[in-house]
């Protein structure tokens, strides 16, 4: 398999189609959400079940999209991490790698992630930044709070494709 594709249903899908996939897919997602929102506010086991069925079919590392365009924000916390793995002092971290955006959090300089590697995997795996390890939510408690966001993210992010496709099948 190619590791720009990941398989569901029995169809292969190029990641790089994801935007278009779900520009067909979003009235259908937002109109189901308009619908049964009281009933997703319920159901936040199914849909970490969902999520691990999902997250079971996707290989991560045969994709690595959040990683070459979504930039996380950046925590003190981070930083602070991120200077033990690299063993230099959080000035520096914030210095070589960061800058404060429009909105004035912390985020990459750069885009695709400096600590993607080219086989797609984290330099700093262990000590990533929180909204890398959380990533890409669809595990979380009250997902009907980021049903919104969710949508956005299936632009970039297999595993939260499938799980809206499970989620909003059959109406």
């Amino acid at each position: 398999m190619n590791t720009k594709e990941f398989t569901f249903a029995e169809k292969k899908m190029d990641v790089i189609d994801l935007p278009k996939q779900v520009a067909l897919r979003k009235a259908a997602w937002v109109k189901w959400y308009a619908k049964n929102k009281r009933s997703l506010m319920k159901m936040d086991r199914e849909i970490l079940q969902l999520h691990l069925e999902a997250e079971a079919d996707t290989n991560c590392l045969a994709c690595g999209n959040c990683c070459r365009s979504l930039g996380p924000m950046i925590l003190p916390d981070d930083v602070d991490r991120m200077g033990k793995a690299l063993r230099i002092k959080p000035s520096a971290v914030i210095e070589r790698y960061l800058r404060t955006d429009e909105d004035g959090d912390r985020v990459f300089r750069s885009m695709p992630c400096p600590f993607l590697g080219d086989d797609n995997y984290c330099a700093i795996y262990e000590n990533r930044p929180r909204a890398c390890r959380e990533y890409p939510h669809t595990d979380r408690k009250k997902f009907y709070q980021i049903f919104s966001l969710s949508v956005k993210n299936a632009e970039t992010c297999p595993i939260v494709f499938k799980v809206l496709e499970k989620l909003t099948a059959g109406g």
